[in-house]
């Protein structure tokens, strides 16, 4: 039986003791110049290829040190200098405003023999009266190691937990519009039971002990939890009263409104005693702390530990959301 390559020609034997075509002399100079232009065109493809491969190493070099060698801490000065701190934002864990972050600020600021006194340059609505309670109570023992000034300066904002860290300071600079004040404390969340109930919808919430389940925003919220609640509450306002008491001192022209969680403007609030006087950074710096070169001892997060909180919050990020169902305090 035949297959279709029968009927295929069979191939050309190579032939034997045939020399290759040989090149015309008139030719060689054209071939000799091609051979000279594809030897350069390589030779610069290569070059090229290795300065942009050095150009890409370079840049993220850079990049590197950059992300990980940018600054978190000042290098110390040996000019007079005013020592600028930064409050802004909520005041919570793992936020520019954290504890840890302004006390290691607040360390270097008064460790550093040239900083002539410290500025809290703040513009914040508050936050965790925990956190804010760790700032103050170190701006107290700071001052009272190193025997060296603290000034608050209030921008936009100073309220609730911003004013709480800013009473710990000797004085308190405002403008005539800025926000001081919202002295109290506060819970908040939902409760869904209503609406619940006009779906038809059952809450099955099992617990070993009975207030486990306290604050549930699906469960109904009986007296004595409410109770409970309002109590604690009541007594961490007290503590911040306490502390606006002891910070102000004499100053602090007490009214039935100071403490209920009102705000005032800058004006109302120097009135009230609540604020000093007006005045700017360049202000206190200038007039006040005599020195007006200015360095920041804030330390911020650089982009690569922003990354890696990031990374370590979506691993954690169902423990993280049982905790954040519970009320905040603020």
């Amino acid at each position: 039986m035949s297959t279709p390559n029968d009927d295929l020609p069979p191939p050309m034997a190579e032939p034997v003791g045939v020399p290759p075509p040989r090149v015309s002399p008139e030719h060689e100079p054209v071939l000799a110049e091609l051979a000279r232009d594809f030897l350069r065109e390589r030779r610069a493809e290569r070059r090229w290829r290795n300065l942009f491969r050095l150009f890409w190493l370079t840049l993220a070099a850079l990049l590197v040190y950059s992300l990980w060698m940018q600054g978190r801490h000042v290098t110390p000065s040996a000019t007079p200098h005013t020592a600028l701190i930064e409050v802004r934002g909520e005041i919570a864990a793992d936020t520019e405003a954290s504890a840890e972050l302004l006390l290691a600020a607040l360390k270097d600021a008064f460790n550093d023999d040239a900083a002539q006194a410290i500025v809290l340059r703040i513009n914040s609505p508050g936050g965790s009266p925990v956190q804010a309670g760790i700032v103050y109570d170190e701006i107290k023992r700071l001052k009272k190691l190193h025997d060296k000034p603290v000034y608050a300066v209030v921008e936009e904002v100073c309220a609730s937990g911003a004013y709480y860290i800013a009473a710990a300071a000797d004085e308190i600079f405002v403008d005539k519009a800025s926000v001081v004040g919202s002295i109290g404390v506060l819970m908040d969340g939902f409760g869904f039971t209503g609406l619940m109930d006009k779906l038809g919808i059952e809450r099955r919430l099992l617990t070993a002990g009975e207030n486990k389940g306290m604050l549930d925003p699906f469960s109904p919220l009986p007296p004595k939890q409410r109770a409970y609640a309002q109590a604690m509450l009541d007594q961490i306002h007290q503590q911040f009263i306490a502390v606006v008491r002891e910070g102000r001192g004499k100053r602090l022209k007490e009214t039935p409104d100071t403490f209920s969680g009102l705000f005032w403007n800058g004006e109302q609030a120097v009135q009230l005693g609540l604020a000093d006087r007006y005045g700017n950074l360049d202000f206190v710096a200038r007039e006040v702390v005599k020195a007006e070169d200015i360095i920041d001892y804030t330390p911020k997060d650089n982009v690569a530990e922003r990354l890696a909180k990031r990374f370590g919050a979506s691993i954690g990020a169902g423990a993280v959301r049982a905790l954040k169902e519970m009320a905040p305090i603020r």
